[in-house]
C-alpha cells in the first residue's frame, strides 16, 4: 500500500524532497526514563494507526540508534538518482523488518538491491561533503524550530507536524494552491 506522501506525489504532482534529521545524534545523553516510557506507551496507538490507515504491520527497529550512516547514504543515493528507492528501502528495513539502520553492512545490502555499487556506496559513507550536506539539513531544521519527525514543510513556509493521512495532506495542498 502506498504511503500518504507517495499518493500525494502521484495525485497532486508534488515533489517530495527528503532532508536529514537526527532524533538521537551520536553522543546524546540518555533519554530520561519517563520520556522513554511515554514513547513506548504511544507505540500501540502508532501501530494501530499504521494498520488501520495503511494496512501495515509495524515491526520497528531498535530505539535510539545512530542514523547518521543512513542519512549520509541517502545523500549519496539522491546524487545517483535513486533517492526514493533508497528511502523506501531504509524505511521498510527499519519500520517493517526491525533492522538496525545504523549498521553499515545492512545499508550496503540495501544500496546493492536498489542498483548502487557496494564499494562506491561504502566509500560515500566516509565522504566529508556528504556528511556536511547532512549537517546542513540538520542545522536548517534546528534554525527553523523543527525538533521531531516527521515534519513536512510545504513551499518553505508551511509546517505540518507528524505523519498525516492522505486526505489531510490533500486538503493542505489544495489550501496552499488556493492561496497561491
Amino acid at each position: 500500500m502506498a504511503s500518504s506522501l507517495e499518493k500525494l506525489e502521484a495525485s497532486h504532482g508534488v515533489t517530495i524532497q527528503w532532508h536529514a534529521y537526527e532524533l538521537r545524534p551520536k553522543g546524546s545523553p540518555p533519554l530520561p526514563p519517563e520520556y522513554r516510557e511515554r514513547i513506548l506507551a504511544g507505540r500501540p496507538r502508532l501501530y494501530a494507526t499504521a494498520r488501520e490507515n495503511y494496512g501495515l504491520e509495524l515491526n520497528q527497529g531498535p530505539f535510539g540508534i545512530d542514523s547518521r550512516p543512513a542519512l549520509i547514504g541517502a545523500k549519496y543515493a539522491e546524487q545517483q538518482g535513486v533517492g526514493p528507492a533508497y528511502h523506501a528501502a531504509v524505511m521498510r528495513a527499519y519500520w517493517l523488518e526491525a533492522k538496525s539502520i545504523e549498521e553499515v553492512e545492512l545499508l550496503a545490502e540495501l544500496a546493492v538491491v536498489i542498483g548502487l555499487g557496494r564499494a562506491a556506496f561504502l566509500a560515500a559513507l566516509a565522504d566529508p561533503a556528504l556528511e556536511q550536506a547532512v549537517l546542513e539539513d540538520i542545522a536548517w531544521a534546528q534554525t527553523n524550530g523543527l525538533n521531531g519527525v516527521p515534519a513536512l514543510v510545504f513551499q518553505q513556509k508551511y509546517l505540518v507536524s507528524g505523519a498525516q493521512p492522505y486526505d489531510v495532506l490533500t486538503r493542505i495542498i489544495d489550501q496552499i494552491r488556493a492561496e497561491g
